[in-house]
């Protein structure tokens, strides 16, 4: 794989049982760039490690006077430079290719679990961990597989120069081939320690990005309540803790590569000594000292890759254990293990029986939850997260999987269904949705079925004023549509961006729309426009909307109430109004304390809601609001 062949078909299925497999499984497939970079590699260092014996041979041709010898080792010299400098180029070039497509290949794998999860991974993950991997921990995976190779490519040579010296000099050396092994092992007590430095330094650093991805995020609300002062004193102590750290890992750090400069030396000291000693007595010729002194000296060089390749995995072992992690999350389903629904667990709800399941429409085993096929339905929650985690479900993302629960489409179980073909078929709108920058028209090119145009969501979704308010934010641009939206839209208001977000999920058309509070942050009069545009735009398609809106609630064809998990009541918006209490007090926000005073007896000893005035007022309240605004539509 070559850098301008990027991206992968297939990045391939990562082993993430652990950050150290997670790496081999990384080694394994770059096999091809890691041969190749230990082939230059093998090159590069064979060929520095070969100019102190070119030297040697120098020295001792000019002792012996000899021309022909000097003139024989000069153009050995010269080779030998000339692949010194061919294996340095390309043993770079193999190895920088080495890191990027590691790295591509880590990005590939989180971007398709991240697609793969979709909002059920911030649930299980926090946003700032996902960018810390998908940023410094993907570098540092992949210097971690750059210098495998590298390494590998040292420690051979050095083994090799040993048993040269020692088939050269046999007396010095036998010095270096058991001095040079033991300069390697020397830092390894010291590892350990270095690794839990780093371990703690990437874990406080990871803590201080996610401190600084919510701040950032949170910003506008924070301005709003006078909180960024005490929200920026919390990251200058995060970040002064992981400077603390960064320091601390460095003092273990320099203490190794001190040692690594002590000690070689130490050996060129033994090692010249000796040979002074022996050329003194004629055992050893001074070309031979050269040559042994100048193989000391290069093999310094070749060393040093022990400390990189101890750093590298020191530092992207968590790293690579983080995106781990990450890449084992699992879509929630029993896709796959028909035993689990055979045999569903002790005390787990599935209902109704299975010959009583509805086959057309969606329907939710774990509620009893029904949304017939063409109809708008609207869900009443009186629990905002458990109305989330019921969205989630509808769209095949259950936060955890329960035998026997799985939602069904059709009658057929939806997350059973490939994950492309499950998406198609439902759509899931968050109540929080979120807009990328690009330009509106950038925004709601989408997949579509082609039968919705840009226009006609836009105007359901009521964003004439949100496409004025872009015309006059931006007066270079002819059409609105070519307006530039700033992140995560923050340079739109709440209810704009909500709008925005409606637009996009009509423009895709699916065959099942689940919206989670889509007009939680509009004003009564367009939320009414919105209703009325909601239901006409998506006539005789299947669509659920989970909200409390008597506006949204009284323009559904059918209205279902969740309590405690289970479905309460089902039925038209007015009649639960004057027939369900329960209802009524999530509608209308009533408190259990205002309904336990309310609860009284009438003349005939049945229990009402009352006094009579008060249940008067709330049923005919929403009424009434819905009649003006009706009249003003």
């Amino acid at each position: 794989m070559q850098i301008q062949d990027l991206p992968y078909p297939d990045p391939g299925v990562p082993d993430a049982r652990s950050g150290p497999r997670f790496l081999w499984w990384l080694g394994r497939n770059q096999l091809g760039g890691q041969l190749k970079a230990l082939a230059w590699g093998l090159l590069h260092f064979a060929s520095v490690s070969a100019l102190p014996f070119c030297v040697g041979l120098a020295v001792q041709a000019v002792v012996d006077r000899s021309g022909g010898r000097l003139a024989l080792t000069g153009g050995l010299l010269l080779l030998v430079c000339v692949g010194n400098a061919l294996g340095d180029t390309f043993l770079h070039r193999a190895a920088v290719t080495n890191w990027i497509t590691a790295a591509a290949r880590v990005q590939q794998l989180l971007a398709r679990k991240a697609a793969q999860l979709g909002s059920a991974l911030t649930r299980r993950v926090a946003a700032g961990e996902v960018v810390a991997v998908s940023t410094g921990d993907v570098e540092k995976i992949g210097w971690f597989v750059e210098a495998a190779s590298r390494f590998t490519a040292a420690a051979v040579t050095i083994v090799l120069v040993c048993v040269a010296l020692l088939v050269y000099q046999p007396a010095l050396g036998l010095i270096v081939a058991v001095g040079l092994p033991a300069l390697a092992l020397t830092v390894l007590p010291l590892l350990p320690r270095a690794t839990r430095r780093a371990d703690v330094q990437r874990e406080k650093a990871g803590r201080a990005t996610e401190l600084a991805s919510d701040t950032v995020a949170g910003l506008r609300v924070l301005r709003g309540i006078g909180g960024e002062e005490l929200f920026l004193d919390r990251y200058r102590r995060a970040s002064q803790e992981v400077r603390h750290a960064a320091v601390r890992s460095a003092r273990m750090w320099s203490l190794i590569s001190a040692i690594q400069v002590l000690l070689p030396g130490l050996l060129l000291v033994a090692v010249v000594w000796y040979g002074v000693r022996l050329a003194r007595e004629g055992r050893i010729t001074v070309g031979e000292l050269v040559t042994v002194y100048s193989s000391v000296m290069v093999l310094t060089y070749p060393l040093q890759h022990f400390q990189e390749i101890a750093m590298a995995y020191s530092f992207s072992r968590p790293s690579a254990k983080r995106a781990a992690r990450v890449l084992s999350l699992e879509r929630t389903t029993l896709a796959g293990r028909p035993e689990q629904r055979e045999r569903p667990e002790e005390g787990a709800t599935t209902r109704p029986a299975a010959a009583d399941t509805p086959s057309e429409g969606l329907y939710d085993p774990a509620t009893g939850l029904r949304a017939p096929t063409g109809l708008l339905t609207a869900v009443v929650c009186g629990d905002p997260d458990a109305a989330g985690r019921l969205a989630d479900r509808l769209g095949g993302h259950p936060a955890e999987a329960r035998p026997g629960a799985s939602v069904l489409l059709d009658g057929v179980p939806l997350d059973g269904l490939p994950l492309d073909a499950a998406r198609t078929a439902v759509l899931v709108q968050d109540k929080d949705p979120v807009l990328l920058s690009g330009s509106l028209r950038d925004l709601l090119d989408v997949p579509a079925s082609g039968d919705v145009t840009v226009r006609a969501a836009l105007a359901a979704a009521q964003c004439d004023d949100v496409l004025e308010a872009l015309a006059q934010a931006s007066l270079e641009a002819e059409d609105p549509m070519d307006v530039r939206i700033t992140e995560r839209g923050r340079s739109l208001s709440g209810g704009q961006r909500q709008r925005l977000a409606l637009a996009r999920s009509l423009v895709t058309d699916p065959g099942v729309l689940v919206l989670d509070e889509p007009t939680s942050a509009v004003d009564s009069h367009t939320e009414a426009r919105i209703a009325q545009g909601l239901r006409s735009l998506r006539t005789g398609r299947t669509t659920v909307v989970l909200t409390s809106s008597p506006l949204l609630l009284d323009r559904a064809d059918r209205v279902v109430l969740v309590h405690e998990g289970e479905v309460a009541a089902v039925g038209a918006h007015r009649d639960l109004m004057r027939t369900e209490p329960l209802y009524r007090s999530v509608v209308t926000r009533e408190t259990d304390e205002e309904r336990a005073v309310g609860e009284v007896l009438d003349d005939a000893g049945t229990p009402r809601t009352a006094p009579a005035a008060v249940s008067a007022r709330r049923t005919a309240a929403p009424r009434g609001v819905l009649e003006e605004i009706e009249e003003s539509a």
